[in-house]
């Protein structure tokens, strides 16, 4: 009698920094492509562009390769390309016209859970978040908790098993909630922060809503995301005002998800390589020098980075961190 065939991981989609036109096509065997800077730009379903101002590493876009044949569609407000293993999405709504930015985060979330269950790669792994002045507001009022509380909402109740995730502040005055994503046929694996809390356990100090996500997914062979990460330990921001001193605290934060990672997946380098993408998020550009030293002398020489101007969840945050960490 035949025993049943084994089915393996799927590779995951190679990820990388390149220089490319804005308006220069994508080839066949590009799932996405991500762009940021304040110019005009054509979006169509494998492009996502965002209202941010590169301080370091402008022209650089990034790119998601396929794993294989790519199709494309629409279903209501979302747009996709996918592969035999993997999915890119983005959605894009007006706050105005859903009643405010609460219900647009509950609509895109619905919509997003709803898209991905009737798909054939249900499994949501890494998502991005971009909104137009998030520390405005005061107490429960600020609009990353209003955010945070319609996300919650569009989720629904589950398992805490919540995708890795970033939520980074525009300044161009359009109230539009850009979200995109990458979602897979088969589950990643939610690896937390020992340093941490986990967010999706914060106390009630931050919010009526916890945010939903989980410190990184990892991809099986081969691929760590992490969210963006923060100069907070347990749940608390450390280092207040002091730039240097928080970029240190990030990097302790991601050497230890890089160590546990390493522990599940002996592929993974336990330190940055030529491998690793980080693309920083900046409160202040005249901090911009500092975070090019620092990522200049912890990376490999000639590993390309983007530092983009932006604001953090937290307005005592002046810097975040995305990491891309892959096998060699």
């Amino acid at each position: 009698m035949n025993s049943p065939a084994v089915r393996r991981p799927a590779a995951p989609p190679r990820i990388e920094y390149r220089h490319q036109a804005a308006d220069q096509s994508l080839g066949a065997d590009l799932l996405f492509a991500v762009e940021f800077g304040l110019e005009a730009a054509p979006v169509n379903a494998r492009r996502a562009r965002v209202a941010l101002r590169p301080l370091c590493g402008a022209g650089l876009i990034e790119v998601w390769h396929a794993t294989g044949k790519v199709t494309t569609g629409f279903d209501g407000a979302i747009r996709y390309s996918a592969d035999p293993n993997y999915l890119a999405g983005a959605i894009e709504l007006d706050e105005r016209e859903c009643g405010g930015l609460h219900a647009a985060a509950e609509q895109a979330y619905r919509s997003i859970v709803s898209f991905q269950n009737r798909s054939d790669h249900p499994h949501l792994l890494r998502i991005w978040n971009y909104l137009d002045a998030i520390n405005e507001g005061e107490a429960d009022a600020e609009r990353y908790r209003i955010f945070c509380a319609g996300r919650k909402q569009g989720l629904g109740e589950g398992s805490e098993r919540y995708p890795a995730a970033t939520a980074i502040g525009r300044r161009d005055g359009r109230r539009i909630l850009q979200v995109y994503w990458l979602a897979g046929r088969e589950p990643g694996v939610a690896l937390e922060n020992p340093r941490q809390v986990s967010a999706f356990r914060y106390p009630r100090r931050y919010g009526p809503a916890a945010p939903t996500f989980s410190r990184a997914m990892q991809l099986s062979p081969g691929l760590l995301m992490i969210s963006g990460t923060a100069s907070i330990i347990g749940h608390a921001t450390h280092h207040a005002g002091d730039s240097q001193r928080q970029l240190d605290e990030i990097f302790s934060n991601l050497a230890a998800l890089l160590a546990r990672a390493h522990e599940r997946d002996a592929s993974l380098p336990a330190g940055f390589s030529s491998d690793t993408l980080i693309k920083v998020y900046l409160r202040h550009a005249h901090d911009a020098p500092l975070v090019e030293r620092e990522l200049t002398a912890r990376l490999p020489a000639g590993t390309p980075f983007l530092v983009l101007e932006g604001d953090v969840c937290r307005a005592d945050l002046l810097v975040e961190l995305d990491c891309l960490h892959a096998a060699r």
